[in-house]
């Protein structure tokens, strides 16, 4: 069959206490509060409302994610779907930031340079030493990946490479068999998406936000032009 629309919806997942407290989250596998728990719910209650259905669920490795996933359908009243889950749609690995907040990492290493990290394009953080017990050559949930494809630190530009990998090798030729797809994943992995499908350049990249819980509809034609972008709050 051959479809002249392939729609996805993106949904950045919910809050987590690290969120709440301001700390660098990354890799770190933090679960959701009651709040994030909340907020997937009323996401999936929204989806309801427009009469949106899937075929399939892809999330992270990080519980966050499917957490967020399974409450967002829970909330929805949707049909039981497969679930894929990917490293590669990983928070952005924020190196020797994780687990610091905000004000901490201004001490350290000084506000301009901080933000140089979080925001920007190009400036990975300082990594973590690979005998660092954060590094994720220690949990075992990679212990099926290569270890040379772990980070000990990430860009935005690094970050966006191997999510875009999966964008390119997994989810369009996804949405291009006809497949509706949810996709739960984090800030900066949804980012760099988002900078890619709608061609936003690095400099501009910087002020985009993606808000938690808030599903973002994507409708694209058989070319991959861009005929929907919608933020469903």
């Amino acid at each position: 069959m051959t479809h002249t629309k392939h729609t996805v919806v993106f949904v950045r997942h919910g809050h987590s206490e690290w969120n709440l407290h301001n700390r660098f989250t990354g890799w770190t596998n933090i679960p959701l509060t009651e709040q994030g728990l909340g907020e997937a719910k009323q996401a999936g209650q929204r989806l309801a409302e427009l009469d949106l259905m899937f075929d399939e669920a892809h999330v992270s490795v990080l519980t966050r994610t499917r957490q967020t996933a399974e409450q967002l359908l829970a909330g929805a009243r949707h049909p039981s779907i497969p679930y894929a889950a990917s490293w590669r749609l990983n928070e952005r690995h924020y190196g020797a930031l994780q687990g610091m907040n905000k004000q901490e990492i201004f001490s350290a290493w000084g506000e301009e340079q901080s933000r140089k990290w979080w925001r920007g394009y190009y400036d990975a953080p300082p990594p973590l030493a690979h005998d660092d017990p954060r590094h994720p050559r220690f949990d075992p949930i990679y212990d099926n990946l290569d270890r040379a494809q772990l980070p000990s630190s990430e860009s935005l530009a690094d970050c966006q490479a191997r999510t875009l990998v999966y964008w390119n090798e997994v989810l369009q030729p996804r949405l291009l068999s006809g497949r509706r797809l949810l996709v739960v994943s984090h800030g900066n992995t949804l980012r760099g998406i988002v900078m890619h499908i709608k061609n936003i350049g690095p400099a501009d990249i910087e002020r985009v936000e993606i808000p938690s819980a808030i599903p973002l509809l994507c409708e694209f034609d058989n070319a991959w032009n861009l005929l929907m972008y919608k933020w469903l709050e």
